[in-house]
């Protein structure tokens, strides 16, 4: 008897003599047990891969929602730490223009009451001419819609009435009030004035125009002042 022989007859009885022989059955077992595992095994060992599958998941799972929530919490903090910047900037320029805007305004005002005195000293030391700044009450608000006080400076040469606004700079609105402010002198002081003057070194185009149309001279841009 050759090995096929032996092989064929293995394949055809060995199902038969493991159903009807325990012992038979139990060796074969165990010499498949050692190449292979069996079924309970088998299952035990995908049950641990899945568990190990499923740790791994939960593990990457709350690593995500961790770094989530730190870089939702590193957001939170730049928007803050960005919206207290602006905050600081923002108070820095306010202040910034709020000190330029008064040192601005004092020069404009200190600048008013320079050439208010060197005019003043020029025409009444030079020409004769009489020089006021008055400053009147106005109780009716005629001039600025409410009670206020109404400054002018005058001009007085033989008899002649000048009314002049000297300011650093005008504007439209600027020039009505100045019509008013004649309008309010000349009614009080039953005079008319022989002529209307402003003296600004800045009068926008609109004031320009307004100033023409109330027969208002306008000096500006260092324009002389004739017939004095």
């Amino acid at each position: 008897m050759n090995v096929a022989q032996i092989k064929e007859i293995i394949r055809r009885d060995l199902p038969i003599i493991m159903q009807e022989d325990m012992e038979i059955q139990s060796f074969i077992l165990h010499i498949a047990r050692t190449h292979f595992a069996d079924k309970r095994e088998t299952e035990s060992r995908f049950d641990r891969i899945l568990d190990e599958l499923r740790r791994d998941r939960e593990e990457q799972s709350r690593k995500w929602d961790e770094q989530k929530i730190e870089s939702q919490r590193y957001r939170e903090e730049q928007n803050k730490k960005w919206d207290e910047n602006q905050q600081t900037i923002q108070k820095l320029l306010d202040k910034y223009d709020s000190g330029i805007g008064a040192l601005g305004s004092r020069w404009g005002i200190h600048a008013e009451e320079s050439f208010r005195n060197g005019l003043k000293g020029i025409l009444e030391d030079s020409f004769g001419v009489e020089v006021l700044n008055v400053t009147e009450f106005d109780d009716a608000g005629e001039v600025f819609g409410s009670p206020d006080q109404v400054e002018l400076d005058i001009i007085i040469k033989n008899g002649v009435l000048i009314l002049c606004e000297i300011k650093s700079s005008m504007s439209r609105g600027d020039v009505y009030i100045f019509n008013r402010k004649i309008a309010f002198y000349e009614k009080h002081h039953n005079r008319k004035a022989d002529r209307k003057i402003i003296i600004s070194p800045m009068v926008d185009k609109y004031g320009q125009r307004v100033a023409e149309k109330l027969n208002i001279e306008v000096y500006s841009h260092g324009r002389e002042i004739s017939g004095l």
